[in-house]
């Protein structure tokens, strides 16, 4: 039986500090052009921050397998060794690109679950459909078209499908997709990068996004689904692959259905916490921010044991 007392408010805050110092570590690198510094300064950090916590911790969602990322691997442990047992999935840099640009919506994103509470997704694409809350269940599928998930939204919000917003990736392998939303004449909202955001954004009002659609990666498909978990919302998804070595990548990590469809409790089967603080502003965030000798941040954490959803800004010396 999972043990929930340890998915309290604190190890919720301590989730916070470590995404905190994650993006402030990458934030020195905003501009310069050097994706891979910029991603190693957030995992440096956080690995440290990591290490820093009273847990029992092992990455199931991090920077690839051992022999291809030295800090964060699937599979590493981190923390002090007492504690609960955690299983982490985290992108220290989700938009490497975008922080290398000097781009808005870049962040560092990680969650929390207990031991076997997070899909071992390999690194593949995922097929993705999302929702907020406040919607029945099984409104939207993923056997559904495009068209009519679109419709079950709309005809649940009260509106005609042109008043929907669709979240996509601008992507070449979403050009189908997105003619057939434009046939539809709803709103299409492109994203360059941060599908983990994307998802997010349907939970948001403020965002004006209604529903998230295509394909992403799996690791960060997983990441969004404990975002979604503290919040009520819905999503599935389906391992896409291009090639064997991911169909072995796959079975390596465990799974035979290289075809299921898995719903929220699938991606998340345990009680999750999440956090994501804004390296670059955008619109879920602000960004790190320098002024009169402080670093400021800002950052969504959010618990499922309790469905809190809290925005922490603070304010530390530089």
């Amino acid at each position: 039986m999972t043990d929930l007392s340890a998915f309290n408010s604190a190890l919720a805050l301590e989730a916070a500090l470590v995404t905190e110092k994650a993006a402030i570590a990458a934030h020195d690198m905003v501009g310069r052009g050097d994706e891979k510094a910029a991603d190693q300064a957030a995992v440096d950090a956080m690995r440290t921050a990591l290490n820093g916590l009273d847990i029992k911790g092992r990455i199931v969602i991090g920077e690839g397998e051992r022999d291809e990322a030295p800090m964060l691997y699937i599979g590493e442990k981190v923390g002090t060794g007492n504690g609960p047992q955690i299983d982490i999935a985290l992108d220290p840099l989700e938009g490497t690109t975008l922080t290398a640009k000097a781009m808005p919506n870049a962040l560092a994103v990680m969650a929390f679950a207990p031991k076997g509470g997070l899909l071992f997704a390999p690194d593949t694409y995922m097929e993705k459909i999302a929702v907020g809350p406040g919607y029945p269940e099984g409104l939207i599928d993923l056997d559904k078209s495009p068209a009519d998930n679109v419709r079950a939204v709309a005809k649940h919000k009260g509106v005609k499908p042109e008043h929907i917003t669709v979240c996509v990736m601008d992507r070449a392998r979403h050009s189908k997709l997105i003619g057939q939303l434009r046939e539809l004449n709803c709103r299409v909202a492109l994203i360059s990068d941060g599908d983990i955001q994307g998802v997010i954004n349907t939970t948001d009002p403020s965002t004006g996004v209604d529903l998230y659609l295509g394909s992403g990666g799996a690791p960060e498909g997983v990441l969004a689904a404990a975002a979604l978990k503290c919040t009520g919302g819905q999503m599935q998804g389906r391992l896409v692959f291009r090639h064997d070595d991911e169909v072995a990548r796959a079975r390596k990590a465990g799974i035979d259905d290289l075809d299921a469809k898995y719903d929220l409790s699938g991606l998340a089967s345990g009680p999750t916490i999440f956090s994501a603080t804004g390296v670059t502003a955008g619109s879920l965030l602000d960004g790190v921010r320098y002024a009169g000798g402080f670093v400021s941040t800002e950052t969504l954490v959010m618990n499922s044991v309790d469905q809190t959803v809290s925005r922490l800004r603070s304010r530390r010396p530089a």
